[in-house]
């Protein structure tokens, strides 16, 4: 029988407090810091967790239903402490045994894991609306403190695009049915272009995302529309 009872389900308060998870992402930014990458660790978990909530939340999903895509966006990086390359898929493996110990039923670990194997651009699909929620909020964490590298002589085109975005929201209207990123970015540091270049895969997973939730992807950059 399973640990987890339905008058006690597993919390983010209480995966965000497990030992295990903090240092598995405390490395993940740690190894992928010391090749380059943007942050990948606590900060980004944090945001990506509380925005997955928010999307489900503001198109009325169930209350655990949120919390469940706010646990797969807290875990859905921690593979990058094993490797860059398919983290989605070990990071899946990774979050069952950590959910499982912490007694999650199977019906809730079977949505978590598939969000977390499915939000790689490369290889991902929103196949539920945890996944979907998921998706929408990785992608929509750009920032200049994601940005490791301190020598903006070596900075590459990720580096400069992340420094160059100085502020970047992701709302919901559900009158509208309507997912908006937001993003302000500094045109001296980046072209608009360069977002482009680099994120566009990422804006067509969203949209995709989007639409599996019965919703419209818009992205508006420095006051104008794009999508």
């Amino acid at each position: 029988m399973s640990v987890a009872t339905i008058e006690q389900p597993l919390t983010i308060a209480q995966l965000k407090a497990d030992h295990e998870v903090t240092v598995y992402l405390t490395r993940s930014t740690q190894y992928l810091g010391s090749l380059g990458f943007t942050e990948h660790g606590l900060r980004h978990a944090g945001i990506v967790s509380a925005l997955a909530y928010k999307v489900l939340q503001e198109l009325e999903y169930p209350a655990r239903e949120c919390e469940l895509a706010a646990i797969a966006g807290y875990l859905h990086d921690i593979a990058n402490m094993i490797n860059r390359y398919n983290h989605g898929g070990s990071g899946a493996i990774m979050a069952y045994a950590i959910l499982r110990r912490l007694g999650m039923p199977p019906e809730e670990i079977a949505l978590v894991i598939s969000a977390i194997g499915n939000h790689e651009e490369e290889r991902g699909n929103a196949v539920n609306h945890v996944a979907a929620a998921l998706i929408l909020a990785d992608k929509s964490d750009v920032h200049r403190a994601r940005v490791t590298n301190r020598d903006f002589a070596k900075f590459e085109i990720h580096d400069r695009v992340n420094y160059a975005a100085e502020s970047g929201k992701l709302l919901v209207d559900k009158a509208s049915r309507t997912v908006t990123l937001y993003v302000t970015i500094d045109t001296e540091i980046c072209p608009v272009m360069e977002y482009f270049e680099i994120f566009l895969q990422r804006m067509i997973m969203c949209r995709r995302a989007a639409e599996f939730l019965a919703c419209r992807f818009k992205l508006v950059i420095n006051d104008y529309d794009l999508l």
